[in-house]
């Protein structure tokens, strides 16, 4: 190098102060600035003559696109996270490449994703080797090698480390023997076979790392390092979504738990912690899988609600998806309205009644204008209501006036509370049905009681004794002699429902009691020859054919029952006419009443009319048109008369 700059020197003299054509002299200071310069512009060619063997690995670019899955379902390449990386690789240099986890949903803690070699897009690999740890089979997978790089240890997934924390538990090594210019694309997917894989954001670092031809260890320098976060998405399955669809939500009101539809409540109001009534509140996802959503429920009037140990007149709650109030009775009789909201759908208002410890009136009435000797289930119906006109659902019992009485129907006071009748209250109707044993033919004198014998009312344990109105039934014992049909109008509109009754009288032509008779009509029934449908019938027939007939006891304005009867419900015909239906008694009736019988009916047709109506007009329009001609015509003579 001294020999180096002494040349340098010796031709910067010989250049600038022998062959110089000037004679002055130059300072001394610019003449080493000079000097200096040279040297320096010497030293830096002499430094690019010598050019490296090996290129450096340089413009290396890690690019990620997120992935996707489903609950339980596909995850493979082609929904998997891609990690690319691209770029220049010098001879012997090595890129490492790592997936760390970094968040996940807490149920799926334990996951290891699989990392792999995807595809390439480098033209030539026979210089670039690339080695991947990317097996999902444990929660630790074995180090990295490859070559002369190594790594002691192992790192879960999870972020438990041992040894070099440079490196996780997934990832690859690129190395090559020559410069390369590469682009090789891995996959990060979730493991199919995994069950405990769960909807949410699973997110791993990427951290690509360069090393420089020689290193030894993992541990060693880098040159470099990059990272990028990368997810997979798993969507929840549709039963598993905690989005509330208002539509499928409900809620209903029962005398137990998991009501699945609304029932008429009464309930004594006395105070009590027990619960009278529940309403079920059920919130629903799309899949009708229940879904938690935040309740809130009122009281007005009587009565308490009660959820969790928590009572009050207004509760707000966290409901489950499937969750029941409880309504308690507090002591007040009356009507308690109950309403019921959540955060997505507020429900129709339930209703149920509280009632007092004793009723305050008692009104009956004859249900059964005729009993049969025997048993009768419905004969006498009783309206109890307590001092807030609130129906009255307590036990009450029927028994004959006096011993008279029961020898026609009945029994007179029972004397032990064993035997005792008692009447079943019905919440739907809000009535009591009392039912009456037939002894003989007859009428019987009936009442009812809140106390079920003399003694107890004597007591009045429980208060004053509350009795109906006294009552009369008839108990019939005569025998069937003949059978009627009859519609229930004499004319329908094309097409109208109508009821056709079949009634078995005894020999004075009056209803019998209620009761089956198994060959009212010979074989075929009822027929006819008219285009009737047919929307069933109160027995197990669909159509008129049936020979057996049970008849009612009691009359009913919402079914059409009539006591007494058998009704069939039916639908004109859609033309005009006459409907005639006929039938031959049975062998359930003497012989004498094994007759033909038969009803008629009109069917208005409304067009047919119309037409009429419309020829009589054209008639009588005709008839005036030829009036005024004759009266026209006759004018015209009295004009000329006049005239001459």
């Amino acid at each position: 190098m001294r020999q180096h700059v002494r040349l340098i020197l010796k031709a910067a003299t010989r250049k600038f102060l022998v062959t110089t054509n000037e004679r002055k002299q130059m300072s001394t200071k610019t003449n080493f600035k000079r000097i200096a310069l040279v040297a320096v512009a010497s030293l830096g060619l002499g430094l690019l003559s010598t050019v490296p063997s090996n290129a450096m690995t340089s413009g290396i670019t890690l690019t990620v696109v997120d992935g996707t899955s489903v609950r339980n379902g596909k995850s493979d390449s082609t929904n998997a996270a891609t990690i690319t990386i691209a770029g220049f690789v010098g001879a012997g240099d090595s890129l490492v490449v790592t997936a760390t986890q970094k968040s996940v949903p807490s149920s799926s803690s334990g996951l290891v994703p699989v990392f792999y070699n995807l595809d390439s897009n480098t033209p030539t690999l026979t210089t670039v080797v690339v080695e991947t740890n990317g097996t999902s089979s444990a929660n630790t997978v074995a180090a990295i090698t490859a070559g002369t790089m190594t790594r002691s240890g192992a790192r879960a997934i999870s972020g438990n480390s041992t040894g070099d924390t440079h490196l996780a538990t997934l990832g690859a090594r690129f190395s090559s023997t020559a410069d390369a210019t590469v682009s090789r694309k891995f996959g990060l997917q979730l493991d199919t076979s995994s069950t405990t894989r769960a909807a949410g954001t699973y997110t791993y670092t990427i951290v690509v790392r360069i090393y420089e031809a020689g290193a030894t260890n993992l541990a060693s320098p880098t040159t470099q390092t990059i990272s990028k976060d990368v997810s997979i998405v798993i969507d929840a399955l549709a039963a598993e979504s905690l989005t509330v669809s208002p539509g499928l939500s409900t809620a209903f009101i029962g005398t137990a738990t998991a009501a699945t539809s609304d029932a008429v409540i009464s309930a004594l109001a006395t105070a009590s912690t027990t619960a009278a009534a529940y309403v079920r509140v059920n919130t629903y996802n799309s899949t009708s899988a229940a879904v938690a959503e935040s309740i809130t429920a009122t009281i007005a009037g009587a009565g308490t609600l009660s959820f969790g140990g928590i009572s009050g007149s207004s509760l707000t709650v966290a409901g489950t998806g499937s969750s029941d109030i409880s309504i308690l009775p507090d002591g007040r009789a009356g009507t308690a309205t109950i309403t019921i909201s959540t955060t997505t759908r507020n429900f129709a208002a339930k209703t149920m009644s509280f009632y007092a410890a004793a009723p305050s009136s008692l009104v009956a009435s004859v249900s059964a204008p005729l009993a049969a000797v025997g048993s009768n289930s419905d004969v006498v119906r009783v309206v109890a209501k307590d001092s807030t006109g609130t129906n009255w659902a307590g036990t009450l019992y029927i028994y004959a006036s006096d011993a008279t009485a029961a020898t026609v129907a009945g029994a007179v006071r029972a004397t032990a509370a064993s035997s005792a009748i008692s009447c079943t209250f019905s919440a739907a109707d809000g009535i009591h049905v009392c039912p009456v044993a037939g002894n003989a033919a007859g009428t019987a004198k009936m009442k009812v009681t809140t106390y079920s014998t003399a003694a107890l009312a004597t007591a009045a344990a429980s208060g004053a004794e509350v009795t109906s109105n006294e009552v009369t039934v008839t108990v019939g014992a005569n025998a069937v002699a003949t059978v009627k049909l009859e519609f229930d109008k004499a004319s329908y509109a094309p097409g109208e429902r109508a009821r056709i009754y079949v009634t078995p009288l005894d020999s004075a032509g009056k209803s019998l009691a209620a009761a089956t008779l198994a060959n009212l009509f010979a074989t075929g029934g009822i027929s006819t020859a008219s285009a009737l449908t047919y929307s069933g019938s109160t027995t197990t027939a669909d159509s008129l054919t049936a020979v057996s007939i049970t008849t009612k006891a009691n009359t009913s304005a919402t079914t059409g029952a009539r006591a007494g009867s058998m009704e069939y419900t039916v639908y004109m015909p859609v033309s005009g006419g006459t409907v005639t239906i006929s039938a031959t008694g049975g062998s359930s009736l003497p012989i004498a009443g094994r007759v033909a019988v038969s009803a008629s009916a009109t069917v208005t047709d409304s067009g047919a009319a119309a037409l009429a109506a419309v020829n009589a007009l054209a008639t009588t329009v005709a008839s005036l048109r030829t009036l005024i001609t004759t009266l026209t015509n006759l004018v015209l003579k009295i004009q000329k008369k006049v005239k001459a």
